[in-house]
């Protein structure tokens, strides 16, 4: 049976992001913590996502939907490692990551809302 192991490397003010976690002082409440933040990050990626597919057309949802898988994957193969007996997935990386993408999916929700949506910026 494979073992599941979470690595949180946060460190500094992302902290003060979840609350209770201004000082985490075990392992257990850092990974308690990288996982609140991921968790947030993650509800806020679904949140824009939704209102950007809202902005696009038919076309547009569709290549916005093709681009959000492949980068779900490439984040995935990049903040997970897995060999024989376990999997290890480092939050750090994947809130970092996903904190990134949310910021790309806001900037074409200002593009829709300035001077149109641009299709091939979805991708």
């Amino acid at each position: 049976m494979k073992k599941l192991t979470v690595l949180g490397l946060l460190v500094g003010a992302s902290w003060g992001w979840a609350a209770g976690c201004d000082n985490p002082s075990a392992d257990f409440d850092y990974v308690y913590c990288a996982t609140q933040l991921f968790v947030q990050a993650d509800k806020e990626i679904n949140d824009v996502y939704r209102e950007l597919v809202g902005k696009l057309n038919a076309e547009g949802r569709s290549v916005l939907r093709t681009s959000q898988l492949a980068w779900i994957k490439s984040r995935n193969q990049q903040c997970t490692r897995v060999d024989a007996t376990s999997r290890t997935v480092n939050l750090d990386c994947a809130t970092r990551m996903t904190q990134e993408r949310t910021s790309f999916l806001k900037a074409r929700i200002r593009e829709c809302n300035s001077t149109g949506c641009v299709i091939s910026r979805l991708r």
